[in-house]
């Protein structure tokens, strides 16, 4: 069957493959052959008995004589690329089916065809040499001798006409003998075909009466056989319900296992995020205490300095005891959404960390465009704008020069988009990708954990169904260019039931 297969397989393909080269082998000459006769006839021929009798002028006839010799010799070129490539040489199989059984003598006529060529090539040259000296006599309006010269031309291309239909006679000749050979291979192709179908036939019935007396005496020898490994089965399912049983009380062991083992970890998650959450507000406080010192020092420690600097103390404070409850039920599918302000939420969020950017001497821009009333959770929001913006001071304070971020929220008429921009220089394209990614950090272990920007993504993805990226861009900052800056996208649906 196999053999069949493949022979099947073999006479299509050789039969498709030869028919096809040997009709563009013979065809696409015939083409080219006419093309010629007919740019003989028509751009040489016909120009120059129009420039006889002064139907146009002797430099358009320059053009057409130009571009008609142009067309012969790239027709020309073609044909002979085209006659002796081997690109259109017939596969291998027709070339052992050939030689085997003595199929075919297409070459036989070969001296002829290269005959033929080489006085085509002479007469195209006698025919450019004519030309060229008509255009000489022409200029010199010297028309007897012009009209000899047409004479002796019409002469040549009368001439070549007649050896390219003999061209074109042979290629049709040879296509008429290689489809004979080619229907010869695909008879005997065939003939093989049918023997080895009747052989394999034969072959597939002495076989199977092997193989039936075979199996009825693995028959018997195979009852016997499972009349005994049937009573081993019986033996071995009792022992294997007392194997499952005890299985099973280990399966439910390693399940309480990794059950606490992931509380624990979920624990240590939510630590390290409380952790990475309070740094900024606690370096905040810290400021906020030095600040007192420092201007009791100078004697500028004023009640009402007190009661702004307490006032922001409270409030910083009030945000850390905002983050654990936040943070509590962080995990819990049931907390409340509330109605709020986007634009209360940045400035809450930018309250809480302008003093960590006055001390990095940031500046901070926020354009609210559209301000929008939106769903959702208050403290994750700001949480995410402050991760951003503690990134983004992170990236400013090893800067020299000007230091600014800049906060853009936009309206459309389903969403909102959020841009958040920093000229700290771009991030690294290798590291880019992965920014988003949990524990992922370039900073020092004191600096941070690397799950900032991750939570971010989770609270922007899971809870406000919308999307958050990063990419570097060149960006205008108060009328100012800056090559490398980070930009940090936000888009939230407006409508809840439409998610990005």
């Amino acid at each position: 069957m196999i053999l069949i297969i493949i022979l099947s397989q073999i006479s299509i393909y050789t039969v498709k493959h030869d028919f096809d080269i040997l009709f563009e082998k013979r065809t696409k000459p015939i083409i080219k052959l006419e093309a010629i006769k007919d740019a003989y006839l028509v751009n040489i021929h016909d120009t120059l008995y129009d420039v006889e009798h002064k139907n146009i002028t002797l430099k358009q006839s320059y053009d057409v004589l130009s571009l008609g010799k142009q067309l012969i010799e790239q027709d020309w070129n073609k044909y002979l690329e085209i006659t002796f490539s081997k690109e259109y040489e017939i596969s291998w199989v027709t070339k052992v089916i050939k030689k085997f059984f003595n199929i075919g003598n297409q070459e036989k006529n070969t001296i002829l065809q290269n005959s033929i060529i080489s006085n085509i090539n002479e007469k195209n040259l006698k025919i450019d040499s004519l030309v060229a000296e008509i255009l000489v006599e022409l200029s010199k309006e010297n028309y007897e001798r012009v009209t000899i010269l047409i004479d002796n031309v019409d002469f040549e291309i009368n001439t070549i006409s007649i050896y390219i239909t003999n061209l074109t006679n042979y290629n049709l000749n040879m296509a008429i003998s290689e489809r004979k050979d080619t229907q010869k291979v695909f008879n005997t192709l065939s003939m093989i075909l049918n023997i080895s179908i009747v052989w394999v036939f034969l072959f597939s019935i002495i076989l199977s009466v092997v193989i039936i007396v075979h199996f009825k005496k693995l028959h018997f020898g195979l009852e016997d056989a499972v009349k005994e490994k049937t009573k081993e089965l019986l033996a071995l399912n009792k022992s294997l319900e007392k194997r499952i049983q005890d299985e099973v009380g280990n399966s439910r062991k390693k399940d309480l296992i990794m059950f606490q083992q992931s509380r624990l970890a979920s624990l240590g998650e939510m630590i390290a995020n409380i952790a990475h959450q309070w740094r900024q507000p606690l370096g905040s406080l810290m400021m906020i205490v030095q600040g007192f010192q420092t201007k009791m020092e100078l004697g500028k420690l004023t009640p009402e300095i007190v009661e702004e600097k307490v006032n922001d103390a409270i409030l910083l404070g009030n945000s850390m005891s905002n983050t654990l409850e936040d943070f509590q039920n962080f995990f819990k599918p049931n907390k409340d959404k509330e109605e709020f302000s986007l634009k209360d939420c940045i400035e809450h969020s930018l309250n809480l960390s302008k003093y960590v950017l006055d001390k990095e001497k940031i500046g901070f821009h926020l354009k609210i465009l559209h301000d929008v009333t939106m769903h959702g959770y208050y403290n994750e929001i700001s949480h995410v704008f402050l991760n951003i913006i503690s990134n983004s001071k992170d990236a400013l304070s090893s800067k020299e020069n000007k230091k600014l971020i800049e906060i853009i929220v936009k309206k459309s008429k389903y969403k909102i988009r959020i841009n958040i921009v920093d000229n700290g220089g771009g991030i690294d394209n290798k590291i880019l990708p992965h920014v988003f990614e949990p524990y992922y950090t370039t900073k020092y272990k004191s600096a941070g954990t690397g799950i900032g920007l991750y939570m971010s993504k989770q609270i922007i993805e899971k809870h406000m169904h919308g999307t958050i990226d990063c990419k570097n861009i060149y960006y205008r900052i108060e009328n100012e260019d800056f090559e490398k800056c980070t930009l940090f996208t936000i888009t939230i649906p407006i409508n809840e039931s439409e998610k990005i």
